[in-house]
């Protein structure tokens, strides 16, 4: 647990050196998708207002749109717009992508009356910075602006996909 929670706050530091480790660490899936499991429920805590409906709809909702967001990076990442160095497989970037969702626990901070909007605005800018670097290692890119880039487009389809799911539950 110890390693999993020193990960979780280096990948919230932009660590770029943990984003290597956890790519090149096939045991590190299951820590990876625990940190997507509690950030998501940090969502569906933080943006609960309608009790336990509101949080599990707000909970499969972010599960839904990372995995799309995920989904999206690999595909736009390793197809679109790869640089000369880029060779990576789903797992490895899955696993930086697990772990660049970790300033996403703070989510449940959104439920504070008045500020919580702004919480979760923060976050949500920390989690695409953290996205970003985690893209750049795990996808080899030297540019970071081709991150950004792909995080972006990423991100645009993640924003549609989590407000459908959230209308839909």
């Amino acid at each position: 647990m110890a390693s999993l929670v020193n990960r979780m706050i280096r990948a919230a530091s932009m660590d770029t050196h943990l984003y290597e480790e956890v790519e090149a660490d096939e045991g590190a899936v299951a820590q990876a998708a625990i940190v997507v499991v509690l950030a998501s429920v940090a969502a569906g805590i933080g943006g609960a207002d309608d009790g336990a409906s509101g949080f599990l709809s707000a909970t499969i909702a972010a599960l839904i749109g990372w995995c799309v967001w995920a989904f999206v990076i690999f595909i736009v990442g390793t197809k679109l717009l790869p640089s000369p160095q880029t060779h990576a497989t789903f797992g490895q970037l899955l696993r930086a992508l697990g772990f660049a969702a970790s300033p996403g626990l703070l989510r449940f901070l959104g439920i504070i009356p008045i500020l919580g909007w702004l919480v979760l605005m923060v976050v949500s800018i920390w989690m695409l910075c953290t996205m970003v670097v985690a893209v750049r290692q795990a996808l080899d890119y030297e540019s970071t602006l081709r991150a950004v880039g792909v995080c972006i487009i990423g991100w645009v389809f993640y924003v549609v996909v989590a407000g459908v799911a959230a209308s839909i539950f």
